[in-house]
């Protein structure tokens, strides 16, 4: 029996792979795409395919505080998926919390900040766990999830350099991928994969290879493509 949850990759990108308009944290594609004529129109498809994924969606509190839960006034309607988010700065604040318990059906915040506010509120929100660790190994996060929460499928939605690490650890078993018809560029832009390059030949096996699923022309000019990731026979 499988110990984790199946993976999938899930992400809106240009057709260069950028997942981000820039290089610092006031540009984000959720904020910024919607504004850009040509990429607009077809914008809403992304959202629609994100409202069928799993119902365990993996994110980081960096990326939370971009599209600005800790400034929220308004509350989200009620979603039946539950949020694991990775913050260890932390990023997300009381505000943040308090919108995300109120959002989504279980937040399962990550951390290995002893300090984290998220401590002070556990009594507060009824929906609020913490899974706390000395360091993150991803591996054991997602053993620790499938155990814990009988989570059979995760989608993981996070920042470039978290989706290397995940990439890199060999932990992503599909990807899932909506292109918007839209080039970026910018050697600092965060991108699908960020994290660790490789230094030799001797790491081409870090690279991992992909098998089509699905091909799909949506309107307005966007793309979704499914893979697998090919595993080691």
């Amino acid at each position: 029996m499988n110990k984790k949850p199946i993976t999938t990759l899930f992400m809106l990108q240009s057709v260069d792979g950028k997942i981000t308009s820039g290089d610092n944290d006031t540009l984000d594609a959720d904020k910024d795409w919607c504004r850009i004529e040509g990429v607009q129109e077809g914008l809403y498809q992304y959202y629609e395919i994100e409202a069928t994924t799993d119902l365990y969606s993996l994110n980081t509190g960096r990326v939370m505080a971009k599209i600005g839960v800790n400034e929220k006034v308004e509350y989200h309607n009620k979603t039946k998926c539950s949020f694991i988010i990775i913050d260890n700065k932390p990023h997300l604040n009381e505000r943040g919390i308090d919108y995300l318990c109120h959002w989504v059906d279980k937040l399962i915040l990550v951390t290995t900040n002893k300090n984290h506010i998220a401590y002070s509120l556990q009594n507060t929100y009824d929906n609020l766990d913490i899974l706390s660790y000395d360091f993150l190994d991803l591996n054991a996060l997602l053993i620790d999830i499938k155990e814990k929460y009988q989570a059979e499928a995760i989608t993981i939605q996070s920042g470039g350099t978290l989706n290397g690490k995940f990439l890199r650890d060999n932990l992503i078993d599909y990807v899932n991928i909506v292109i918007a018809p839209l080039l970026v560029g910018g050697k600092n832009t965060s991108t699908l994969i960020d994290g660790d390059s490789i230094s030799s030949v001797n790491e081409l096996n870090k690279l991992k290879a992909l098998e089509l699923i699905e091909c799909r022309k949506l309107e307005n000019s966007y793309i979704q493509l499914k893979y697998k990731v090919l595993r080691k026979k």
